[in-house]
């Protein structure tokens, strides 16, 4: 593998606390997401990725507080969602210490707010969030409000859309994989690769090292975000790091 691909730690945030779910519902309590991403740093991610998973909710985030105390800890880039509904938001975030954004139910209710966002920061800034579940073969919807809520569009098509508009990267959390450990969406992975021309960040599923294989050769990740591996501490990034290695794609040597 030529490219080189990002090994990204995702830290849901619920309020001060870090979270972890399965297919983003029943969510549990990890601990302080300062000490998580400092350890992550530390054991060398590539990316830090965090997203608060009830500011769409409440219509808050709480996340700035959290990416001001993180940056003194961590000096790898962060990209930042949940809750993001205005350029005002993202400036705020970027002040705070943020170095990208990634938006999805704002993007969904207000499409113009990508190339907003992509206008006045760039479009390196600006990550489409996509959280997608499967409905027939080949295709899969777009849910808003941390896989609450329907949206009726296409994920491929609304990966294009978000592009056109501006986006520079596209998240793609599967909602049927996530926090299952049973291996990420890879046809939905590479349905988006082959339909975008930016990088695609996948996430939900991961369980063991054949599946970081297959979202990257099969899924052609460009970036891969863990969660419950590391939280759970059932892998360090230096091992994920080694299971890269051995399947011969090139990641940062740290």
């Amino acid at each position: 593998m030529g490219r080189q691909v990002r090994l990204i730690a995702r830290l849901d945030i619920k309020g001060p606390n870090l979270i972890k779910g399965v297919h983003l519902e029943g969510l549990r309590v990890i601990g302080d997401p300062q000490a998580f991403a400092k350890r992550y740093y530390e054991q060398g991610a590539d990316e830090l990725l965090y997203i608060d998973v009830v500011a769409s909710l409440y219509g808050r985030s709480k996340l700035t507080e959290i990416v001001r105390r993180a940056a003194h800890d961590v000096f790898v880039p962060m990209t930042v969602g949940g809750g993001i509904r205005t350029v005002q938001d993202v400036t705020d975030l970027l002040r705070a210490g943020a170095d990208k954004v990634a938006i999805n139910t704002a993007a969904v209710h207000r499409p113009e707010l990508i190339r907003e966002v992509a206008r006045r920061f760039g479009s390196q800034c600006m990550v489409l969030s996509i959280e997608a579940k499967r409905r027939e073969s080949g295709r899969w919807e777009v849910y808003t409000d941390c896989g609450r809520e329907r949206s009726g569009l296409d994920a491929v098509e609304w990966a294009r859309r978000g592009i056109e508009l501006g986006a520079g990267e596209v998240l793609i959390t599967s909602i049927d994989q996530e926090g299952t450990r049973k291996g990420f969406d890879v046809e939905l992975t590479r349905a988006i690769s082959e339909a975008v021309n930016v990088p695609v960040i996948a996430s939900g599923g991961y369980g063991e090292p054949a599946h970081l294989s297959a979202v990257v050769k099969e899924g052609r990740a460009d970036a891969v975000a863990f969660a419950d591996v590391l939280h759970y501490n059932r892998a360090s990034l230096a091992d994920l790091r080694a299971a890269a290695n051995a399947a011969e794609i090139t990641v940062r040597q740290v």
